[in-house]
């Protein structure tokens, strides 16, 4: 229980929490109703950019999520063009972060970073389907040990206008490790090597790092979710 009041704060975070708590102590200063609306803003910037620790499944083949959230969306989809990995459709996994869900980005699996891409571009509702087009985004291609590939996109949303990413070309990655943080709300896409089918269903709650999404030596079919 202690753990989890006393949560890790991001380190990109603690500039933030500082503007926001001087912007409350001034509004204290001049108004005491604004000055209260200043410190229930300053506490969620602080639960914003909490960083607790994940305990992720380290079994070969497996695939986490990259992020903590909602499954939007499963579907075929041509990956970003920068990436290189060709014009084929392959199986992609959304998940939606709103401005209330961990916002720090964890590896899929393990891998060696290929291939970093920046590409600017709009702010829409990274809830819609074109987000993936438009929105402005960071592209990372990691290569598997056999070879294969998987993409993994991180996308700004209406809000969210700030991409952090950590990894560099040629780095030697594992599973449930930290590479970035979007802020604030926003989605990762996750692009499955080819045949390999999602072991999560549109809706589910995800947390990245932990969850796992697919798992490359299975040949196990989509599955179905029903809300009960």
């Amino acid at each position: 229980m202690f753990d989890t009041v006393l949560t890790p704060i991001h380190r990109l975070g603690w500039p933030l929490i500082a503007a926001f708590a001087a912007a409350t102590v001034l509004l204290w200063w001049l108004w005491l109703p604004l000055g209260l609306i200043g410190l229930v803003l300053t506490a969620w910037c602080v639960y914003f950019f909490r960083d607790p620790e994940r305990v992720t499944p380290t079994r070969p083949g497996l695939v986490v999520s990259p992020a903590d959230g909602v499954v939007q969306m499963i579907q075929p989809a041509s990956p970003p063009q920068e990436l290189g990995m060709g014009p084929r459709a392959l199986m992609r996994i959304s998940v939606f972060m709103n401005v209330f869900n961990v916002h720090v980005n964890r590896i899929p699996a393990d891998a060696e970073v290929a291939t970093l891409a920046h590409r600017d571009g709009r702010f829409l509702n990274a809830s819609l389907d074109k987000a993936s087009e438009e929105n402005e985004r960071q592209s990372v291609l990691l290569r598997l040990a056999d070879g294969r590939e998987i993409g993994l996109v991180q996308i700004a949303g209406l809000v969210a206008r700030r991409i952090h990413c950590d990894l560099v070309a040629g780095k030697r990655v594992l599973a449930g490790e930290r590479f970035g943080i979007i802020r604030f709300g926003s989605r990762v896409d996750v692009y499955l090597p080819d045949g390999v089918q999602p072991l999560v269903a549109v809706g589910q709650t995800v947390t990245a790092g932990e969850t796992v999404i697919a798992d490359l030596h299975s040949d196990e079919p989509s599955r179905l979710g029903a809300r009960r």
